[in-house]
């Protein structure tokens, strides 16, 4: 993937950065490969419970790569979406860590992971309208899954940015931090769900994401076809001997 996506994993936290800082680390076609090679190797790695997204720099990204558009070069994977995320997230969880601003695209990739951690500083936008366009890669389909109806239309329409502060306040972003402190927040969230059962927080995120858009029929069926597995799993016989016998799990992801 190159020097323009890093990825490096550790103690079972996979931590993705997109990595043009010079270009505020928007997305031309060789990031978003390099984002979904990423992505392919956290899902396929057994020692990744959880993966982290940022940018390098000081700032998240700034969306699609004009300069390269311009030259018929397309950010997108097909099937997969806007910097090969957006359309596609991965089965095991995936924190944002946004420092300066998640802007357009970048918002959007942001919009696509399950837990924001936030600088007190940073911005979030979908400007697409004041450029006469459409934020057309899942923005204007999460936002008012999160936000309420009229501040989600507001952010829209507008295309003016939100603040981290007023995000966090509405439940868009999970932790806040001191600028400069994004990745370390996300760091120590990802510790606390890396811990846990990797089967089981896969199947976890599975549920809480399809919840959303399952009726009360397919509900309990579906989550039991996801859930069956892991109590059948060599895992889960682990986490109960290893709450009676009053030690940490060794988890094997089997």
């Amino acid at each position: 993937m190159g020097d323009s996506v890093l990825t490096e994993i550790a103690d079972g936290v996979a931590v993705i950065t997109i990595n043009r800082p010079e270009a505020r680390n928007a997305v031309n076609r060789t990031v978003a490969e390099g984002l979904a090679a990423a992505i392919d190797e956290l899902e396929e790695r057994s020692d990744a419970v959880i993966g982290i997204l940022t940018g390098a720099g000081g700032t998240f990204c700034a969306g699609m790569d004009l300069k390269a558009f311009t030259r018929g070069e397309r950010p997108s994977i097909p099937g997969r979406g806007f910097g090969g995320v957006t359309e596609r997230p991965p089965s095991k969880p995936l924190i944002a860590a946004v420092e300066g601003w998640a802007l357009a695209g970048g918002c959007e990739l942001a919009l696509a992971c399950d837990l924001i951690v936030a600088s007190r500083e940073a911005k979030f936008g979908l400007p697409e309208v004041k450029r006469g366009l459409v934020a057309a890669a899942g923005g204007l389909l999460r936002l008012p899954k999160t936000l309420p109806y009229q501040l989600a239309m507001q952010v829209a329409l507008t295309g003016d940015p939100l603040t981290a502060e007023v995000a966090h306040a509405h439940g868009l972003v999970n932790e806040l931090t001191e600028p400069g402190g994004a990745l370390a927040g996300a760091k120590a969230l990802a510790a606390r769900v890396a811990v846990n059962g990797p089967l089981a927080v896969r199947a976890t995120k599975q549920i809480v994401a399809g919840a959303v858009r399952w009726t009360d029929a397919e509900a309990f069926a579906n989550q039991a076809e996801i859930s069956a597995p892991v109590f059948k799993s060599a895992d889960a016989q682990e986490g109960a001997l290893a709450f009676a016998e009053k030690r940490a799990p060794v988890w094997r992801g089997e």
